[in-house]
């Protein structure tokens, strides 16, 4: 059985941004609404509202973003593939990120209705 999962829109446009992997986490990435920092040996990710990223700064603009109403316990199953699976095999691209207590799931803003349509279609409710 599929879950069925609450997701509340955050208000604002989200960018993600790529930097170096060895320079400092810049102050304009901290600040309201979600925020995700990961750092490998290959680059800084960083996901924020877009209107604090430098425009000089590599970057995808134009991200909606949906929090899944959480928790999840981490040996909770088919949580993420839920939301991503109606998207997905419908030709939307989705970027996602998760935390210790929740999740979280990108969508371009001009994908935003057909996302909203497909994850009610699917069982889901959007908040």
């Amino acid at each position: 059985m599929t879950p069925s999962v609450r997701l509340k829109q955050l208000p604002a446009r989200y960018a993600i941004s790529r930097l170096e992997s060895a320079e400092p986490i810049p102050d304009w990435a901290d600040g309201p609404g979600f925020v995700s920092i990961s750092r490998t040996d290959d680059e800084l990710s960083i996901v924020c509202v877009q209107d604090r990223v430098p425009v000089a700064v590599k970057q995808d603009r134009d991200w909606l973003c949906f929090k899944l109403q959480g928790p999840f316990a981490f040996d909770e199953t088919g949580i993420v593939l839920s939301v991503v699976r109606p998207l997905s095999e419908n030709g939307l691209g989705v970027f996602v990120v998760s935390t210790f207590d929740g999740d979280h799931l990108l969508v371009k803003a001009s994908d935003g209705v057909r996302a909203a349509a497909l994850l009610e279609n699917a069982g889901h409710t959007l908040l």
